[in-house]
């Protein structure tokens, strides 16, 4: 019998639009659509010149270099001027006085393996951690949330993508993730519930992955949800609490009276740390987040993360404008008109989850993005996130952040600092270290692929055929196939 042919992984640096299902994804930009074309024509040149499959060729760090090399040029070729990938970092390109050209043949972009692997290695002391984790382990007679609009990365059924097992292997095995919090959402039918983050936990422990999952405690200021915020923190190791505003009931403000409320059972429950949804879904009152100042000025004992940093996948982000009420620029005004940034005792953190999937597309927003918060917030104050698992892997975030520069222009122009390896350090992992109070590890946890195999085995028992890895993402995908792209 003859053996079932893997599907094409896709290109590994996922550009194509995605969403974690809070937003309508963009459609493709032009750029995005050019370099996807001229990426695709490349790889089956290289995989065919170095004897190898496009399969196999695409599972390997020159299908990364490959792609942001590609990715590089045809920026520069548009006019992008501001948010650059540093030629070490994405191979080379064909430059002239004049005019940058998109890589055409094997020769522009490297060939060698081991030199790819350098050039997105990580630097000295750089450990990732994610706080903006996700999975969803449905019960076996649930099939999915049919709620949340998912997509299929080859298991029979697609909720069956979002599990620990897919969780541990995207984070772990096919990432330079170190650590990683999940994080509450207030959907999914108890498939993230505080049992289900205990036993992804307990499982990762089992694997080799000791203290390297962390759990954060669904909240809401309603009088049943205060006395689950006291269950939860007595029963689990929580390191936060989750909350959204404008969603999992009545919307409410964190400064109003129901913030007051929540702000001080968070500080009874011995959890001074709040994670909360601001963005996404549009210029929606409830989910802006002007109120994140006042709160943060009433309650200088709690630090506040801002999931996703107030960025709308709708607009597209440019300097900072203090009368451009829109994006990340409601955060920063929020922040300014409470009298905090850097060089105050600052407990507002701007976590990047969704936004840099996003933005990393668009390299001039991309540029304006990072370069206001590190003006308005600095280095110290700014957190990865992935919001993965519904992107897939969050390597290609990983490696594409790694690669990328803010140019000198945009630094003269807008006052944006230089993207320096030590800045890099601090938004990867170590603010977050501070945040919660842990070591990050040296090393990478002891995880395997025989260890994850065993784990889905029963799984793949049950659909009656094997799942097989590609880079796919399982949130919601739209606009893929009319550009060609997995």
């Amino acid at each position: 019998m003859a053996t079932q042919e893997p599907p094409d992984p896709g290109l590994p640096i996922k550009l194509e639009p995605c969403s974690n299902g809070e937003y309508v994804p963009r459609p493709p930009s032009p750029l995005v659509r050019r370099t996807i074309e001229r990426t695709n024509a490349i790889v089956d040149d290289k995989a065919r010149r170095l004897g190898m499959s496009r399969r196999q060729f695409l599972r390997t760090t020159l299908g990364a270099t490959t792609t942001m090399a590609v990715f590089a040029a045809c920026s520069r070729e548009q006019g992008d001027v501001g948010g650059q990938f540093d030629p070490s970092t994405t191979s080379t390109t064909t430059t002239t006085a004049n005019t940058t050209t998109a890589p055409e043949a094997e020769s522009d972009v490297t060939m060698d393996e081991e030199t790819a692997e350098e050039a997105l290695a990580a630097p000295e002391e750089e450990y990732v951690f994610d706080v903006q984790g996700h999975l969803l382990e449905y019960p076996d007679d649930a099939p999915g949330d049919p709620g949340f609009p998912q997509s299929s990365c080859g298991e029979a059924q697609p909720g069956d993508c979002y599990g620990i097992d897919h969780f541990l292997e995207a984070m772990f095995l096919d990432s330079d993730t170190a650590m990683v919090m999940l994080s509450a959402i207030p959907f999914g039918n108890g498939a993230l519930s505080p049992e289900v983050m205990q036993r992804a936990i307990e499982t990762a422990d089992r694997m080799g992955c000791s203290d390297r999952v962390m759990m954060q405690g669904e909240s809401f200021p309603t009088s049943v949800g205060l006395d689950a915020m006291e269950t939860v923190a007595a029963n689990f190791p929580i390191r936060a609490f989750k909350t959204y505003t404008h969603n999992g009931g009545p919307p409410w403000r964190l400064d109003d009276d129901t913030g007051q409320a929540y702000f001080e059972k968070v500080q009874e429950v011995g959890v001074p740390i709040v994670a909360v949804h601001k963005g996404l879904s549009g210029n929606d009152v409830w989910s802006s987040p002007v109120d994140v100042g006042p709160a943060a000025v009433n309650h200088p004992d709690v630090d506040i993360l801002v999931y996703h940093s107030g960025y709308e996948s709708s607009l597209v982000e440019g300097p900072y404008d203090a009368n451009d009420d829109v994006g990340v620029n409601r955060l920063i005004t929020s922040v300014r008109n409470a009298g905090l940034g850097p060089g105050t005792e600052f407990n507002v953190y701007a976590e990047l989850g969704s936004t840099w999937r996003n933005v990393m597309a668009s390299p001039d927003e991309a540029a304006h993005v990072i370069g206001k918060l590190l003006v308005h917030f600095g280095e110290d104050n700014i957190l990865w996130g992935s919001d993965s698992i519904w992107y897939g892997s969050p390597q290609d975030q990983i490696q594409m952040f790694r690669a990328f520069q803010i140019s000198e222009q945009f630094q003269e122009q807008f006052g944006y600092p230089a993207l320096t390896d030590e800045i890099k350090r601090k938004i990867f992992g170590a603010n977050a270290a501070r945040v919660f109070g842990v070591d990050l590890p040296e090393t990478a946890c002891a995880i395997d692929q025989e260890a994850i195999d065993q784990l889905r085995a029963e799984r793949d028992e049950q659909a009656g055929a094997p799942t097989h890895h590609t880079h796919a993402e399982a949130g919601w995908r739209t606009y893929l196939r009319e550009f060609g792209s997995v």
